[in-house]
């Protein structure tokens, strides 16, 4: 159960890192490229040009000659050396999603040529992940099913029944055999692994292009390395404060903002029988949702409907197949089953290391309880579920730092660009980082929902906006608001 929600969820020259006593002096070892696993790159027999290594990077760095841990990384090459101007290191988000072979993606999904030949694409598993040194909470499968985010809450019950299954989890990763890492594995650490990267490849400076969790990845990095960030592009944006529990519970707001544009687009279509008006669809959901908790269906449950639904609308391309889905729920016609997400474990254990060791979660029952009662009645769709308690609250105590502080220091060279109807990472989120960032970003805006500008979404007017910014370094004056572009 569940598994498609927890997808849902992924200036100067100054200091080299904004947290005292933390060195990173050492010198990392040279790169030296390779052929790709086979698993690292889907699209390898398409891109054979993809290459791949491993870098040793400190577990803790402030003990820099202290145990070292992996990184996987990969580089697609330039193939014009005269337009060639540096890195791109790249993010497809999560956290606990592999990033090796998103260079690839990115090239196969419509990333501009003059973007290919400007750069070096460089890929990489964060820390946990993947190819990396990897983390384990040694969930079940039974866990794994369950997913990342807990049931639906409709009472205080409810969420005092969940907390057993969220301590569990939360006991697990701290005896795993990997929880010697749970310290050190943070999103700041992370961005030091990518300055190493950075040094190893023998680059002054880093490009990055990150989207989702990858986002606050490089708000972070740029805030601890301001001196060596070159042109930092920000997709789809977390709020300053990343993945924490305020950006959990707005995942609730992200489904309410970009409901009605699937609201619309089934009311538009009555053979699929959902309703002829956007108050029918939405009638609908809640009817689905309803029986479903009561007698789920084909082993789907209200919590479950509600977090496909939240995972298909994160592209207009599957807002057919959601449509399908819901009919076939409503009709009791089979469901098309959903393939199962590869490596399930590794991706949900190294997502709670990293949400539940970046920053401090509330820590009582009673505080879940109460944020479930506020939000499942100012975002009813989702509410219950995102408001609720995870292995987070019961987290071990130890924090080596605290979480970085995304501010205003540092260059002007950040371009963000976001959905207005972004279901992941909502726009108001968006619009706190760019509070934060000040005088270093500039925000484009596109007046379309779903999750992703940069290079898979439709509006032209925002994907010019970050080409132009990453090939010639110009960004919009002031911040841009992209009208809708109907019919792409």
């Amino acid at each position: 159960m569940h598994r498609t929600l927890s997808l849902a969820l992924a200036a100067t020259a100054v200091a080299v890192t904004a947290i005292p006593g933390v060195s990173v002096a050492a010198t990392p070892d040279t790169v030296r490229w390779g052929p790709c696993p086979e698993k690292a790159a889907s699209e390898k027999a398409a891109l054979p040009r993809l290459e791949c290594s491993t870098l040793k990077v400190p577990l803790d760095y402030r003990n820099p000659d202290g145990r070292q841990i992996e990184i996987a990384i990969s580089r697609l090459a330039s193939e014009e050396p005269s337009k060639r101007r540096g890195v791109l290191l790249t993010s497809p988000g999560g956290p606990g999603i592999t990033g090796l072979g998103y260079p690839a993606v990115l090239a196969g999904s419509g990333l501009p040529q003059k973007v290919l030949d400007s750069y070096d694409l460089i890929g990489f598993d964060p820390r946990g992940v993947g190819r990396s040194t990897r983390v384990t909470c040694d969930l079940t499968p039974e866990q794994q099913e369950r997913g990342n985010l807990p049931p639906y809450a409709h009472t205080a019950a409810d969420v005092a029944r969940e907390a057993g299954n969220a301590r569990t989890i939360a006991e697990q990763c701290a005896t795993s055999r990997t929880a010697w890492m749970l310290p050190h594995t943070t999103t700041a650490n992370t961005a030091r692994d990518m300055d190493r990267i950075r040094a190893a490849l023998g680059e002054p400076k880093l490009s990055y292009l990150g989207a989702s969790y990858g986002s606050y990845l490089g708000a972070v990095y740029t805030t601890m390395f301001p001196g060596r960030s070159d042109r930092i592009v920000l997709d789809s944006n977390l709020g300053p404060g990343g993945y924490d529990v305020t950006a959990m519970r707005m995942l609730a707001r992200g489904l309410e903002d970009r409901f009605p544009d699937f609201a619309a687009f089934a009311a538009a279509r009555p053979e699929y029988g959902l309703g002829t008006t956007p108050e029918q669809v939405t009638a609908k959901f809640f009817d689905l949702a309803e029986r479903l908790e009561s007698k789920p269906v084909q082993g789907i449950d209200g919590t479950l409907f509600r977090g496909i639904t939240f995972d298909r609308l994160y592209l207009d391309a599957n807002m057919p197949v959601l449509a399908e889905f819901w009919q076939a729920l409503d009709t009791d016609r089979p469901v098309p089953p959903s393939p199962p997400l590869a490596d399930m474990e590794n991706f949900m254990s190294s997502r709670f290391y990293v949400i539940c060791g970046d920053s401090r979660w509330p820590g009582t029952v009673r505080e879940y309880q109460r944020n479930v009662a506020v939000d499942r009645l100012e975002y009813p769709m989702l509410g219950g579920s995102s408001a609720g308690i995870g292995p987070c609250a019961f987290w071990p105590g130890e924090r080596v730092e605290p979480p970085v502080r995304i501010g205003d220091r540092g260059p002007s060279n950040v371009l963000m660009v976001q959905n207005e109807r972004d279901p992941g990472t909502p726009l108001a989120g968006a619009q706190e980082l760019r509070r934060a960032f000040g005088k270093r970003a500039t925000m484009v805006t596109a007046d379309q929902g779903g999750h992703g500008v940069y290079p898979f979404g439709a509006n032209t007017c925002a994907k010019d906006a970050a080409t132009a910014f990453l090939t010639t370094g110009q960004r919009p004056a002031r911040d841009l608001a992209c009208a809708a572009e109907p019919g792409k």
